[in-house]
């Protein structure tokens, strides 16, 4: 019997003095993986790392007297890469594109301070 797909199981004995405790996700390289599978955990985990570089590096990206191409290399080379990580291994659905897209724009549209209503 697969202890993985006991339900009510919480741990899984592994001999000697070892147990190991059953999770539905955990982070391995920094990257989030299911025990569904899925990419949503990864995605969402990406687009927070993006975000929090972009407050590491805010009084860069939203400098004006440095000009906008310089931002946007520093975005594409420290922000969107960090998002991008690990990315060509997920399983990605339309949806987790989708999302991962609309964090893209609202960080651009935050780092060239256009508002939503421009």
């Amino acid at each position: 019997m697969n202890p993985v797909t006991v339900t009510g199981c919480t741990s899984v004995y592994i001999g000697g003095d070892g147990n190991l405790e059953l999770v539905d996700e955990f982070c391995y390289l920094g990257d989030m993986l299911s025990v569904d599978g899925d990419a949503d955990a990864a995605v969402e985990t990406r687009i927070r790392i993006g975000w929090n570089k972009c407050r590491q590096l805010v009084q860069l990206l939203t400098n004006r007297d440095i000009p906008l191409t310089v931002r946007g290399r520093l975005y594409g080379s420290c922000v969107r890469s960090s998002m991008l990580h690990g990315r060509e291994t997920w399983p990605v659905r339309k949806e987790n594109e989708v999302a991962r897209r609309r964090a893209e724009v609202r960080i651009v549209g935050w780092i060239c301070n256009v508002k939503l209503q421009d």
